[in-house]
């Protein structure tokens, strides 16, 4: 399910952020966010960090270890991201998206904890347990994010059929994820507006209910009336916020 505003221009780099600049922050910036001999004295261009980045990617031994890489890029240096991305966008896209994405999905449980650092938000997850509390979980996903970036494309999954893979439940999130990653490229949408959500209403799939690792609700799917009910009150009460912003 996509919902989304119409596209800006596109851009050659995503939105600049401070705390996205990495080694090319100036020496002012870093001033400023008492950032002063907390980091090496080098200021680099953007080539720089990009042949660096590069180099890691290259280095990785599998796809999937290029996805983790790759996830956590995003999550702590969004424009060195999109601008690996942009750059080597045929080898990129395959990673970020299918046949890699598949992989991911399957064992996103087991390197959830890789993908970003524990401060990062990197999409909402809302179980079919906290429905009634979707009004708090929205407002703990806007006092999440800077000012003024209010979401305005999602991708929301139920992780119930995945790439031909069956039910994924929970991670699932992996395809919303990297859908908005292909349309940011691609269509120049704004990543920090670009909100992925997975609906965990539980999955059927004995393999992830028997996981130890799991992290999404460990039950099997409701029937079809209860899943529709609370899709349709959580979605309502997602779009009443986004008006309110």
């Amino acid at each position: 399910m996509v919902t989304a505003a119409k596209p800006t221009s596109t851009p050659v780099s995503p939105p600049s952020k401070p705390q996205s600049m990495g080694t090319a922050m100036p020496y002012e910036t870093r001033t400023a966010l008492h950032l002063k001999g907390l980091v090496p004295s080098a200021v680099e261009n953007f080539a720089a960090q990009d042949a660096r980045a590069y180099e890691q990617l290259k280095n990785k031994g599998s796809d999937l270890e290029k996805y983790i890489f790759l996830s956590w890029l995003r999550n702590t240096n969004l424009n060195l991201f999109y601008r690996l991305v942009l750059s080597h966008l045929k080898e990129i896209a395959p990673i970020i998206y299918t046949p890699t994405v598949g992989q991911a999905c399957q064992e996103f449980s087991h390197i959830y904890p890789f993908l970003a650092p524990p401060s990062a938000v990197d999409g909402l997850y809302i179980p079919l347990n906290e429905v009634d509390s979707i009004d708090e979980i929205i407002e703990n996903y806007r006092a999440s994010i800077p000012e003024g970036c209010k979401p305005e494309t999602t991708v929301i999954t139920d992780g119930s059929r995945i790439l031909g893979l069956g039910d994924l439940g929970m991670n699932g999130m992996g395809i919303p994820v990297g859908k908005l990653q292909l349309y940011v490229a691609a269509a120049g949408l704004d990543p920090t507006r670009c909100l992925p959500i997975v609906l965990d209403f539980g999955t059927d799939n004995a393999k992830y209910l028997e996981d130890p690792l799991y992290l999404g609700i460990r039950q099997k799917r409701p029937d079809d009336k209860e899943v529709s009910n609370a899709t349709d009150a959580g979605q309502e009460s997602f779009v009443t916020h986004l008006q309110d912003y």
